[in-house]
């Protein structure tokens, strides 16, 4: 049984959330895996959230502790693959001599690849 006293416990609705998050589809069962990591994600940014909290109180002038630790605790999130494609097409774009492919064809794949979500 889990402490529902303990400060890094989560609500039920976002417990919720996250199985539903975690179903492959609506009838399927959550996945334990994706479940466990939705969990260690809230609970590591409770946390990240409480230091920086606690070290701003050192901050001074134009010095913030907090921005630092947040950006040393976080990496940026990787591109999707849309985005990934995206980046492609623009290298694609200056690398080659498009005269060979109509720029009409290269404004399709791009609004098509636009179009996705991420």
């Amino acid at each position: 049984m889990t402490d529902t006293n303990h400060p890094i416990t989560p609500p039920p609705g976002l417990i919720e959330d996250w199985i539903e998050l975690s179903r492959p589809s609506a009838v399927g069962y959550a996945d334990p895996n994706e479940l466990a990591t939705l969990a260690a994600r809230w609970g590591s940014d409770q946390e990240l959230d409480a230091c920086c909290e606690w070290v701003s109180q050192f901050n001074y002038d134009d010095y913030s502790y907090q921005e630092r630790l947040r950006a040393a605790r976080r990496r940026p999130k990787p591109l999707s693959l849309k985005e990934q494609a995206l980046k492609e097409m623009d290298k694609l774009d200056e690398m080659w001599d498009v005269t060979s492919i109509e720029d009409e064809s290269l404004d399709i794949i791009r609004r098509a690849l636009e179009s996705l979500s991420d």
